[in-house]
């Protein structure tokens, strides 16, 4: 079993805090360079794609908060997070969308042959992913997926699910739970893998096929939340409907003293 000491740091150049948690400026190819160096020293550690979903949870929930702190890279997945960390100061931040960081990931451990482990979803989900995968990229080595229950796991189901993953040596291991349950696994597993574990969110169920992306135009323009409240009202009424305008009245007031503390800086120079 690897140490349970803190991850080793991809020495991430730049970030800023939204709503208190740290969100990352960088990009899908960063993000690659920076797995593949972590594999390369068989470090354990994990990787969030943070939406407005993911900071509201952390926002409200200190232990969830603590998951963030100690992931290695917490992206901007959402429009709204890049655009936030653009109005902070990196101006041409660009969002690094999950399902987008996924396909990224995968065609690079397809050129340089790391191996690719595929956990959550349903059966049937697992097996169109893999297979879309597969014809997406000839080279990549799945070395294994899993499909665990939906309700929590015994720590003795997860203790098999962990000896599982170990046995086939894959280097990434792709998350699919869904927040906050994906981070939470990947936060307990850490120091038990060497593997970099990825939370990809939808990804599974967007790239086997199962549902449907939203349109590029309306991804751009900050819309999917729209697309898929449509698409799924009854599972993300309550994400979307009250998550969202929290963001944006919380996220409003953190802007307005940032830029009022711009302000006062000029003045007293």
């Amino acid at each position: 079993m690897i140490s349970q000491s803190q991850p080793e740091s991809f020495s991430i150049s730049s970030s800023r805090h939204i709503l208190g948690t740290r969100v990352d400026a960088i990009s899908y190819a960063e993000v690659c360079d920076r797995v593949q160096s972590a594999v390369l020293s068989k470090k354990s550690s994990y990787i969030v794609a943070a939406n407005v979903h993911v900071i509201m949870t952390a926002f409200w929930n200190s232990k969830y908060f603590q998951i963030l702190k100690s992931a290695e890279i917490v992206t901007p997945d959402g429009m709204p997070l890049a655009w936030g960390l653009r109005r902070l100061g990196i101006r041409r931040q660009p969002r690094v969308y999950g399902p987008d960081l996924m396909l990224a990931l995968c065609n690079h451990a397809a050129e340089y042959n790391l191996s690719i482990y595929l956990y959550g979803g349903t059966a049937y989900t697992l097996e169109e992913l893999s297979i879309n995968l597969e014809q997406k990229f000839p080279k990549l080595s799945i070395v294994g997926m899993h499909s665990p229950p939906f309700r929590p796991l015994t720590p003795k189901e997860e203790l098999q699910d962990i000896e599982r993953i170990r046995r086939t040596g894959a280097a990434i291991v792709l998350v699919g739970l869904g927040c906050p349950k994906q981070e939470e696994w990947m936060h307990r597993q850490f120091g038990k893998l060497s593997a970099v574990m990825v939370g990809v969110g939808a990804a599974f169920r967007f790239h086997s096929g199962e549902v449907k992306q939203a349109p590029a135009w309306m991804m751009k323009s900050g819309l999917e939340w729209v697309f898929r409240l449509l698409k799924e009202p009854l599972r993300l009424w309550s994400r979307y409907l009250l998550t969202n305008p929290a963001f944006v009245f919380l996220f409003g007031l953190q802007l307005t003293a940032h830029c009022l503390s711009q302000i006062q800086q000029q003045i007293s120079r």
